[in-house]
């Protein structure tokens, strides 16, 4: 041990290689994620070639006498080579069963949380799931997804075939079988799809189906993968899950071990980033256009000066009748629902800023950083502070 870290003191700086695939969205914000942290933190020589997720380590990684790997490990085969290797590695896929490695990772039941709560902030009581039968990480936010649901009273219904679809022999009869699943939904209903990349096939599988998106389906995603998202009609809502998170986590992370420091034993989960709305679920799940019409309003003007007569003079409503309608068809009051939508803000503003919470409370429209406060404390048994303790912790 000693004359290794000799050796490793001789060196200008720690050869560190990255096994992390650019043909996704998500790999390249990892790498993004470790190129900010060795500009801030390190000083290290990078060794890097453009590969896929499922190709195997280059050949020069067998005799390669580097400090340190970073990847994405998508098999046994990869692992037990990256293993051979016997230098310190930290894996930032996770989908390799008791693999050896420290995992820094995305935190799929957080995920999973945000898009459950985004469609459920829009009325919806009628809930699917397309996901990826046998890919763990899948399976993870599908058992997230479906815990927020069940919770919030709502019926979820679940596709999830096999990596490669029901039939891989034709691309035709796997779409087909997925419209008739979409078919089969109660309408309306909102969706999560696993990850962007199944995204413009359930799009496809819709218009098979003759089913509107969003104002009978409405979509949401994972990974914010701007190309695909964009090229889907319409344009596909999306989890930023925070990869570029995992890259920066996994850096430091493996600057302690090749430092010698021990690696943990559990997994490092980064906090998702937030939702980004695009019009596939640009829509609220009721007949009543009226109160739709105020949800919207109170969705984009919340953290303002916003007041319920203001609100029902824009839906064309009394402010008794608007009321009504509220409790009737959301089981909450206006007032309520102004406070749900700056509390969500205001935590988002706590996990992602280092902003004070005297200015969260300005930004989001709390009166004071008091009120926020008590408003936390009743909502989620947390004060402002604590939530922002457990953010970080996530990290």
């Amino acid at each position: 041990m000693i004359m290794a870290m000799k050796k490793l003191n001789t060196r200008p700086r720690p050869h560190v290689a990255l096994l992390v695939e650019t043909s996704l969205a998500s790999g390249r914000d990892i790498l993004r994620g470790i190129s900010r942290y060795v500009r801030e933190n390190a000083s290290w020589s990078l060794y890097y070639e453009p590969r896929g997720l499922e190709e195997s380590p280059p050949k020069w990684l067998r005799k390669w006498k580097g400090d340190g790997i970073i990847a994405r490990i998508q098999n046994q085969s990869i692992a037990q080579e990256v293993l051979a290797s016997g230098i310190p590695t930290v894996d930032v896929l996770g989908v390799v069963r008791n693999a050896a490695f420290p995992l820094v990772h995305v935190n799929n039941a957080l995920i999973a949380r945000m898009a459950a709560e985004h469609l459920i902030e829009r009325g919806f009581k009628n809930f699917g799931y397309f996901g990826i039968g046998g890919e763990n990480w899948s399976e993870r936010r599908r058992e997230a997804f479906e815990q927020i649901i069940q919770a919030s009273g709502g019926i979820l219904r679940v596709y999830e075939p096999p990596r490669g679809g029901e039939n891989p022999h034709s691309w035709e009869q796997t779409q087909d079988a997925l419209a008739a699943w979409v078919a089969r939904l109660p309408k309306p209903a909102g969706v999560m799809v696993c990850s962007d990349q199944r995204g413009p096939q359930f799009l496809e599988a819709c218009r098979r189906a003759g089913v509107a998106v969003p104002d009978e389906v409405a979509v949401i995603g994972v990974d914010d993968d701007q190309p695909l998202c964009e090229v889907c009609n319409p344009p596909l809502s999306s989890i930023q899950p925070g990869h570029d998170r995992v890259g920066y986590a996994a850096a430091g992370l493996l600057a302690q071990m090749m430092a010698g420091q021990l690696a943990p034993t559990q997994p490092l989960l980064v906090v998702p980033k937030g939702v980004t709305v695009r019009l596939s679920t640009d829509v609220y799940a009721i007949e009543d256009r009226t109160i739709s019409t105020a949800l919207r309003w109170i969705r984009e003007n919340a953290c303002g000066p916003i007041r319920v007569d203001a609100i029902a003079r824009h839906a064309g409503l009394s402010r008794s009748v608007l009321q009504r309608r509220f409790r009737a068809l959301l089981h909450r009051s206006v007032h309520q629902e102004i406070l749900n939508a700056r509390l969500k803000r205001a935590r988002e503003l706590l996990a992602e800023t280092n902003l004070s919470l005297g200015d969260i409370a300005e930004k989001t429209g709390f009166k004071h950083q008091e009120y926020m406060g008590a408003v936390f404390k009743k909502h989620l048994k947390k004060t402002p502070a604590q939530y922002r303790r457990a953010m970080s912790a996530s990290l």
